[in-house]
């Protein structure tokens, strides 16, 4: 009797825990409709408006048949991160620009799906993006075949991120030729200091050059690490970590001679009141309002950004103009060259990935697929069609003007949809007339499509968009590269600001071979030979 009570009690839990597991399995929540209900986590700019509000992804919502309670984050996304991450409970889906970086797939080994039998069954617009464009199933797969994130296409942009403006009217004003090398542009920039360049009688409100935050872990666009090319060294992508190449070998420009001459250069600028004040302690936001000036008053003679009308608004655009690259002095033979961005604008990694632990990864892949359909990607990154986009009828497409004239178009799109953050694919047969912005910055690049005709991107190109890292490797160069940064971007400021750069240099170089940049080279090197030859 004993022993079958035991049996019956060891057969009743057993019944139970089966009972239990298939009401887990099987409890999906629906709508009242019957849609699927998913969470999602996106990492969006802090202009954009809510989610709600973009009649696009509600439509591609329905088409997929799922509702997604959306978790938007605008700010300190790598704290809320690695919390979420070391509890392991996420989100169904996660969007964003390289919100979960290919270290973390790895580290958090099992907690993402891999994506390729679901695209293989559910994802027909995948499929055909990878046909169209292997490099971006390429980007997308890991170094052991896995597919945990998904990329973007943007297609439209530009070979590079920065351009370099000066106010033209400034220029007229006080009978100054436009700059063509360092020495030059010093002597303007002395001008524009001293004799009240945007004539208000204040002859002390002017700030000659500007340029964007740097922060302490590495550098980025609009930055005067573009003068780079003056000396031939191409720079890509911002080059955060000072990498680049040249005539196919690998180099960090932070040990370079060259990098040593331009921050002399900036210096100069520095202790001649050439620079803005604020320029290491300014935000992004601050750098963009002082550009804007007061009313129809420019304050900034001499800066770097995306675009006219962006950087500066559409009242003191017109002052402005594009430049061409600057020689170091008037008797340089150097070829030039200019930061080629075109890669990292227009290719990005993993914009989006999917729970290993979601209830229904066949609806999630549907809602994933909706997103890489042309007309839909052409929504996520300029906003929704009858507001943003017009259909022309005829298969054909153009970008609308902002409803607030008072707005810019780059502003608008940022505040209206996903823009540049989002997953998608902008096949190369979309016919989309472009708006006044984008236009515009295809004639503001102009003066510097000579350099890009003439660069040797087989050789003078470093293509770390696509470039992938074992696990080893990429915690290593990640390791040093922390403590390179975060020496290397203390002494840029403070050799700016408060000279010594020669006295200093050479202990600086020893101290970065200590810290690992030169093995952090050879290992890019490495992959770089690898990346190459597979090119062949």
């Amino acid at each position: 009797m004993k022993k079958m009570t035991i049996f019956l009690l060891v057969l009743f839990l057993c019944l139970t825990s089966v009972l239990v597991g298939c009401s887990n399995t099987e409890k999906v929540e629906q709508t009242e409709d019957g849609r699927v209900v998913l969470t999602a986590l996106i990492t969006k700019h802090a202009l954009t408006q809510e989610l709600s509000k973009m009649k696009w992804l509600q439509e591609a919502e329905e088409r997929a048949g799922v509702e997604i309670k959306w978790e938007e984050v605008s700010a300190d996304w790598s704290q809320k991160k690695g919390a979420m991450l070391a509890a392991g409970d996420i989100p169904d889906l996660i969007v964003g620009p390289n919100a979960i970086t290919d270290a973390e797939f790895a580290k958090f080994n099992g907690l993402f799906e891999d994506l390729t039998p679901l695209i293989e069954e559910h994802a027909p617009n995948v499929q055909t993006m990878f046909e169209e464009k292997p490099e971006l199933k390429a980007l997308s797969t890991q170094r052991d075949g896995e597919i945990f994130g998904l990329p973007k296409y943007q297609r439209f942009w530009p070979e590079t991120a920065t351009r370099q403006f000066i106010n033209k009217q400034w220029l007229e004003s006080l009978g100054l030729e436009m700059p063509t090398n360092w020495d030059e542009l010093y002597e303007v920039l002395v001008a524009f200091k001293e004799e009240d360049a945007n004539g208000n009688g204040d002859p002390k409100d002017e700030i000659p050059m500007d340029f964007s935050p740097t922060g302490t872990t590495g550098f980025g666009y609009f930055q005067p690490t573009v003068l780079l090319g003056s000396m031939g060294i191409t720079i890509g992508d911002g080059s955060g970590t000072g990498i680049f190449v040249e005539d196919g070998e690998v180099k960090n420009f932070l040990v370079d001679e060259r990098y040593k001459e331009l921050v002399s250069f900036l210096n100069k600028c520095w202790e001649a009141g050439l620079i803005n004040k604020e320029v290491f302690t300014q935000d992004y936001t601050k750098y963009q309002s002082v550009a804007r000036g007061d009313g129809d008053t420019a304050k900034v003679g001499y800066t770097f950004g995306w675009e006219v009308t962006d950087r500066f608004g559409n009242t003191l655009a017109p002052q402005y103009e594009s430049m061409a690259p600057l020689k170091v002095s008037a008797d340089s033979s150097e070829e030039l060259s200019w930061s080629y961005d075109y890669n990292n604008l227009n290719y990005g990694v993993n914009l989006i990935q999917m729970s290993s632990q979601s209830k229904n990864k066949e609806a999630a892949m549907k809602f994933i697929n909706e997103l890489y359909d042309p007309e839909v990607s052409m929504q996520v990154l300029f906003g929704s069609l009858g507001t943003n986009i017009s259909d022309n009828g005829d298969g054909t497409y153009s970008v609308l003007p902002p409803e607030d004239k008072e707005m810019d178009p780059g502003t608008w799109k940022w505040t209206t949809t996903w823009a540049d953050n989002g997953p998608m694919y902008i096949s190369d047969s979309l016919e989309l007339t472009l708006g006044s912005d984008m236009q515009s910055v295809g004639k503001q690049t102009e003066p510097l499509q000579q350099v890009f005709e003439s660069l040797d991107k087989e050789k003078d190109v470093f293509p770390g968009t696509f470039i992938k890292y074992s696990d080893e490797d990429n915690n290593a160069l990640s390791l040093a590269n922390t403590e390179i940064m975060n020496l290397a971007m203390a002494k840029y400021s403070e050799w700016i600001t408060k000279g010594g750069i020669d006295s200093q240099w050479d202990d600086y170089v020893k101290e970065l071979d200590k810290i690992g940049i030169n093995k952090n080279t050879e290992i890019i090197q490495g992959y770089y030979d690898e990346y190459m030859s597979n090119m062949e």
